[in-house]
């Protein structure tokens, strides 16, 4: 089989076309980045907030590993800000929430190495539902978020990283589910679900 030079078999096809679109982009000061999978991916990030500094880098089917293997790139403008929401993808390929916390944590810790000036805003990761029926591999994991946005909310705590929960703006009230008025398949989200979502962070945002 033929890959493409350099190509990691380990990551994705459409992983290596957007991490080679990346690597060629221009960097621009100030930059805010929203980093992340599938679910960062699809959002508007620009348009939402009306500002041009900011840069979607959310790639579909990311993991931790895949962030790690790029994140050169992601520092490399010494950006301003970067909002960061990784990890359901690594539960859903049967990584350990243990594995998943330890990595999203050395994400963080590499971008103050290589970028110290950047603001890390860790994300939590999202509430499921199974009700749709649709991404078994990820919407049977809600135990396994929960215990992992817990140990990143103290770590960021301990580690002066700051850490906004995202989970309980998109859950129902009655359970830890997320609201069907928010999704389409128990893992993405729609338009109103990432109107929740922006409207959690605005308070943030440089």
């Amino acid at each position: 089989m033929m890959i493409g030079y350099g190509q990691d078999l380990k990551f994705s096809t459409y992983y290596h076309h957007k991490k080679t679109l990346f690597d060629e982009l221009p960097n621009t000061e100030n930059e805010i980045i929203f980093l992340g999978n599938s679910i960062t991916d699809m959002g508007s990030w620009a348009e939402f907030f009306q500002n041009p500094n900011i840069k979607n880098r959310g790639i579909s089917g990311d993991i931790t590993e895949g962030i790690l293997y790029r994140i050169s790139e992601i520092t490399e403008s010494q950006p301003l800000q970067v909002f960061l929401m990784i990890g359901t993808n690594d539960l859903a390929k049967g990584k350990t929430k243990e594995f998943t916390f330890n990595h999203i944590c050395k994400i963080v810790k590499e971008i103050n190495i290589q970028s110290p000036g950047t603001e890390v805003i860790v994300q939590s990761l999202f509430p499921v539902n199974p009700e749709f029926e649709k991404f078994s591999g990820h919407t049977g994991n809600t135990e396994k978020i929960k215990w992992v946005n817990q140990e990143l909310s103290i770590w960021c705590s301990k580690n002066e990283t700051i850490y906004i929960d995202i989970f309980q703006h998109l859950k129902n009230n009655n359970d830890d589910l997320l609201n069907t008025s928010y999704s389409y398949d128990g893992l993405h989200l729609n338009g109103s679900g990432y109107k929740v979502w922006v409207d959690a962070i605005r308070h943030l945002l440089k």
